[in-house]
């Protein structure tokens, strides 16, 4: 398709599923957003459904309405004046936060806590939320100058769709810093908690998991697990201590938030061990802990949030290279139409669903 094609491509009004309050999510027709100076329009192709926007719209943490939607990969439709690294038809991944890399949290690394950084910039309308579960989204200055990666040819938009949550889960790892023939134990194997295996691997520790849904427990066989555990019909923790002499795991990485699973990997984990939370996004979401198990114990409990810039290329290659096998974790590929039922299958996991990959191109099955 020549240029000219895609400029001429734009409609003035698009789908996009509208955030409406009390956790309703309705698809509606809604302008196609405007671009300024420095900025894309970008067509969006594939956008993954990630349990952060899920939480937002469940406990209804941000004020509607919104567009949310943040894994998106897509082409770009117009460029603004002054953009040169980009034109209509380049096929790209979109980041949308990124920092201003000069304050006082960016100095410290901590990308997550830069005001600039909390600061989103991609938007399909309304209050930018990311945008991804529309047809088209503004891309932002700031994000454009930094935050936007080429896809390389014969890489799907689908696979691409992961740089942003593989970014997240890297930088948990690298944050981590899982040694050589440690023990590190992943409570839950839904796509984030298999990207940790995946990454936990490539460091060369052992890992444990653990999930409730058989077919996500062989997939994280596949994906490098030493073993994993059903907490249903197995004591996690003995058997945890079993296969580490008595001690417990070094490392325990929340890769979901059930009730009880810090508590739970507090009592998994060896004395000086390092615990981390990685999915405890909501403040609704309450931990209760003995205090002589973290202080007498000297474990280290700590977050990771959101992806880090520095990291950004690495986890675009993971990606694109294949090195990472992204694409065993994706079970549904479903039309705009169709946001509900993506929604329901990421909330209420069964034994075939996995990923969610929604397509806003295609409107009907």
């Amino acid at each position: 398709m020549a240029i000219a094609d895609f400029e001429t491509a734009v409609p003035t009004t698009m789908r996009a599923a509208v955030y409406k309050g009390d956790s309703v999510v309705a698809v509606e027709h809604v302008p196609t957003p405007a671009i300024g100076p420095g900025e894309l329009l970008v067509r969006v192709e594939a956008c993954g459904v990630c349990h952060t926007d899920l939480k937002k719209i469940e406990y209804n943490l941000l004020a509607p309405p919104r567009i949310y939607g943040h894994e998106t990969a897509g082409v770009v439709a117009r460029v603004g004046f002054g953009v040169r690294n980009f034109a209509p038809g380049d096929r790209v991944v979109v980041f949308h936060h990124i920092p201003c890399s000069r304050c006082f949290y960016c100095r410290k690394k901590l990308y997550a806590q830069c005001p600039v950084y909390k600061k989103v910039g991609v938007t399909a309308g309304f209050e930018p939320a990311g945008g991804g579960f529309s047809q088209f989204v503004r891309v932002m200055d700031w994000i454009v100058e930094r935050g936007v990666e080429k896809i390389p040819d014969g890489v799907s938009f689908e696979r691409a769709s992961f740089v942003e949550p593989v970014n997240t889960c890297l930088k948990a790892v690298v944050q981590c810093a899982p040694a050589a023939g440690e023990v590190v134990l992943i409570l839950g194997q839904g796509p984030i908690g298999l990207l940790f295996t995946m990454l936990v691997r490539r460091w060369g520790a052992r890992v444990i998991a653990t999930e409730t849904i058989a077919s996500r427990r062989e997939l994280a066989l596949r994906c490098g697990a030493e073993q994993a555990l059903d907490p249903r019909s197995t004591d996690v923790t003995t058997s945890v201590t079993s296969l580490t002499e008595g001690r417990g795991a070094d490392l325990v990485i929340l890769a979901a938030a059930a009730p009880g699973l810090v508590e739970q990997a507090v009592a998994c984990s060896r004395p000086g061990a390092r615990i981390l939370l990685f999915a405890q996004t909501a403040n609704q979401e309450k931990i209760e802990l003995s205090g002589a198990a973290v202080c007498v114990g000297e474990r280290t409990i700590f977050g990771s949030y959101s992806a880090s810039v520095d990291l950004q290329k690495q986890s675009a290659e993971l990606v694109f290279s294949g090195e990472l096998p992204v694409d065993l974790l994706v079970s549904h590929r479903l039309p705009l139409a169709k946001v509900g039922s993506a929604f329901d299958l990421a909330l209420h996991p069964d034994a075939e669903s996995l990923k969610i990959i929604l397509e806003p191109q295609r409107w009907t099955e």
